[in-house]
């Protein structure tokens, strides 16, 4: 299911949320149990036996974790590891590895039906590895069942985040107080999220998708520069969208999840964009991956181009999402060696603006060959082409939405704005948005696929 959708906004959120506060608190945990499977079931059918699985397995070698020592305890957590990874191969990499065998032509074709990705796979796997880590390290203890079933599925951050640690929500789980001030933080932190979803990252999909499914024959610069952009805002208001929908949901439920953006584009290089991007998901592979590989203490250049191939692994089975993670890692590389020491803020701006614009091309295109090609169109100045064939007002407009909203200011203005003029502004972007999501075709979060 869909935070956008009609069926969520308008029946599933209406539902759970008097059943909700009408149950005694001491039940509500296994009222949110119950429609988190129940959500996750309306969207991905069978598939929810996959997440009950990862519940109920994570529990018991949580459990044997949190209860061995020595030797066991590690063979426990490896097992776990081992289970967690292997089941997010199957269903995320398994096409992708038959099928560059197959392209190899070495060994005989291999026939197969394709596996189904089910939707936050990666992220409740991440989550369960965090937990059974953090167990292991003797930063939490294994909780009850139901407790870690509620983590693990919680509907509002399940199918794309952000990545919750069990220590950042174990007290709220056991005891949450929901004022009416955090319930109304969360309800306009809801429709925040909404509003970048639809009204923003929605409207410019339409471009970024009739762009980039033109022939590489007809991408002038003009059309490939307008391209690019669009879509650096479409991902950014997709995904930071969610996550305050996410976020917001949590709010009204009670919990506080961690933040998984602080303005991006405002960043100076590669390097502070990945502080500013996905924090959760950069969060966890410095926790898990980079620091246990040595970090900063010895071959830190190898590590940080591991980590971020694999992050850019993480994003999808396909090389263009391998090559976006490498190119990401050799920038920051390259600035960590001293690239921007000498260079004026505003020309580290620019030059981190074009560096990260480039690198989404490199994320958005179909392959990789249509990638290279639309990056050398954009660069070899081929002109304008039918860019003016775009320009419509809604799309300009649209624009001019993203550039403000990707900047702090218009938000700190919200401080100097009576409460009831901005209650009215909720109510009224909750009414636009709502007609969008009511009258648009249905448009997927774009990391739903990841």
């Amino acid at each position: 299911m869909n935070f956008c959708s009609v069926n969520f906004l308008f029946l599933f959120l209406p539902v759970i949320l008097p059943v909700y506060f009408f149950v005694k608190p001491k039940y509500r945990n296994y009222i949110l149990i119950f429609f988190s499977l129940l959500f996750y079931f309306l969207g991905e059918k069978i598939f929810t036996l996959l997440l009950l699985f990862s519940c109920i397995f994570n529990y018991f070698i949580g459990k044997k974790i949190n209860y061995k020592e020595g030797i066991d305890k590690r063979r426990f957590l490896i097992l776990g590891i081992i289970v967690n990874l292997s089941l997010l191969f199957i269903f995320k990499y398994l096409n992708f590895f038959i099928d560059e065998i197959n392209h190899l032509k070495i060994f005989p074709v291999i026939e197969y039906a394709k596996v189904h990705l089910p939707v936050g796979i990666s992220f409740f796997t991440f989550q369960a590895l965090s937990y059974l880590i953090d167990i292991y390290k003797r930063k939490i203890k294994s909780a009850s069942f139901f407790d870690f079933s509620l983590y693990l599925s919680l509907f509002p951050q399940l199918v794309a985040g952000p990545i919750v640690r069990y220590e950042q929500i174990k007290y709220k789980i056991k005891n949450r107080i929901i004022t009416n001030e955090d319930f109304q933080i969360g309800v306009k932190r809801f429709i925040s999220g909404l509003s970048k979803k639809v009204i923003i990252a929605d409207t410019l999909s339409y471009t970024v998708d009739s762009i980039f499914s033109l022939p590489t024959s007809e991408l002038s610069t003009g059309v490939c520069i307008l391209g690019a952009i669009c879509y650096s805002f479409q991902i950014f208001f997709d995904f930071s969208g969610y996550s305050d929908m996410a976020i917001g949901l949590g709010k009204m439920f009670g919990f506080n999840f961690p933040e998984n953006f602080n303005f991006p584009y405002i960043s100076k290089s590669i390097r502070e964009f990945w502080r500013r991007w996905h924090i959760t998901l950069s969060s966890f592979f410095k926790d898990y991956l980079y620091i246990p590989l040595g970090g900063n203490k010895r071959h830190v250049y190898l590590n940080i181009l591991i980590i971020f191939i694999l992050t850019g692994f993480w994003h999808g089975a396909s090389w263009n999402f391998i090559i976006w993670g490498l190119y990401n890692g050799i920038l920051i590389v390259f600035e960590r060696l001293g690239l921007l020491n000498k260079l004026p803020k505003v020309l580290c701006h620019i030059y981190f603006l074009i560096a990260v614009v480039t690198g989404w091309v490199i994320f958005r295109s179909p392959d990789l060959d249509y990638a290279i090609h639309f990056v050398k169109n954009m660069y070899q100045f081929s002109g304008a082409g039918e860019i003016l064939q775009y320009m419509n007002f809604e799309l300009i407009f649209t624009l001019i939405l993203a550039v403000l909203f990707s900047f702090p200011l218009i938000y700190k203005i919200k401080k100097y704005i009576p409460n009831f003029i901005l209650n009215i502004f909720y109510c009224l972007l909750l009414v636009i948005s709502s007609s969008y999501v009511a009258v648009n075709t249905y448009q997927p979060f774009i990391y739903f696929r990841f």
